[in-house]
């Protein structure tokens, strides 16, 4: 990896290790580990270095965030922490590292009270609505803004 390679933290929140199980009417059949592959695959041939890191549990994902000084840019899938915790919005607005967060389905389009994100105002920006390759996306504007 040469100087400029990008080193980039990408977090899956509670229930996403149950992608291809849960709710595949909502959240499409592929897994994680699928779409891990592919963040990693990416990442390879894009000179980025990239961790990735899965938890159902707030605390593991606050620390994360918090020791993340080492990293060019977070991508974060907040699942259902997304509508409920003020821990991981001042977590990220804590940081300098820029955040982009992730939903594999359009938020906006489902119950009314998955429409509020209460990370979405200190992230970098949102994508949300395309399966597994809005990760993708964030990647490319991590790499490419």
């Amino acid at each position: 990896m040469t100087n400029n390679a990008k080193n980039i933290l990408v977090l899956h929140g509670p229930n996403l290790n149950k992608l291809g199980q849960r709710e595949p009417d909502v959240y499409g059949t592929e897994t994680l580990d699928s779409i891990n592959s592919q963040i990693q695959d990416f990442g390879k041939s894009n000179n980025c270095k990239i961790d990735i890191f899965q938890s159902n549990h707030e605390g593991e994902l606050v620390d994360k965030i918090q020791n993340a000084n080492s990293h060019d840019a977070i991508i974060i899938n907040p699942a259902a922490y997304t509508h409920t915790s003020v821990a991981i919005r001042d977590a990220i607005s804590s940081i300098s590292t820029p955040v982009i967060e992730v939903h594999l389905s359009n938020i906006h389009a489902r119950e009314e009270f998955r429409h509020k994100s209460l990370s979405a105002p200190v992230c970098k920006g949102q994508i949300s609505g395309f399966g597994g390759y809005g990760y993708i996306l964030a990647l490319n504007s991590v790499v490419h803004i």
